[in-house]
């Protein structure tokens, strides 16, 4: 629409509003993420970690110390809030932040034996929320929403 198609005056019908409120994707997926997200938060809170804290922790539970590029990459963040996200992990020691000797200019992540500890203890409690999430969306199926919301995030 160019500037001068556009009057002042007009106005979205409300008739709109209560379509995208029943149809909009966005809003349903994030109004979803945040339900779910507060779901692992509440579980996790014994354990003083929050549901991003356990995927950060989850993320680096590999065979070799994965670059910060590549963790960010798996958890869809830049950098910079990646190692906002970091800087508690490293300070509780369940994470380890090392120059890559191949290339000073890149850091590894390493996850502690503090926090492999600590996973130990949050997996079984990912493993029942997983379960709790997953009755919810008994009448779907949830495999293929999750192959959906990744085919998404993907795409």
């Amino acid at each position: 629409m160019s500037k001068k198609d556009f009057n002042q005056n007009d106005k979205v019908p409300f008739s709109s509003t209560l379509m995208v409120r029943d149809s909009c994707l966005c809003l349903h997926v994030r109004r979803a993420a945040r339900t779910i997200a507060r779901r692992f938060d509440d579980a996790f809170r014994p354990l003083d970690l929050t549901s991003g804290q356990y995927s950060l922790l989850m993320s680096l539970n590999r065979p070799h110390p994965p670059h910060m590029q590549d963790v960010a990459d798996l958890l869809a963040m830049d950098r910079t809030t990646l190692t906002a996200n970091l800087k508690p992990l490293e300070r509780r020691g369940l994470v380890a932040i090392d120059i890559d000797p191949k290339d000073k200019r890149s850091r590894l992540l390493t996850l502690t034996d503090q926090g492999m500890a600590l996973l130990v203890k949050a997996f079984p409690i990912w493993q029942k929320t997983q379960k709790d999430l997953n009755a919810l969306v008994a009448n779907s199926d949830s495999r293929h929403l999750l192959t959906d919301l990744i085919n998404l995030t993907n795409g």
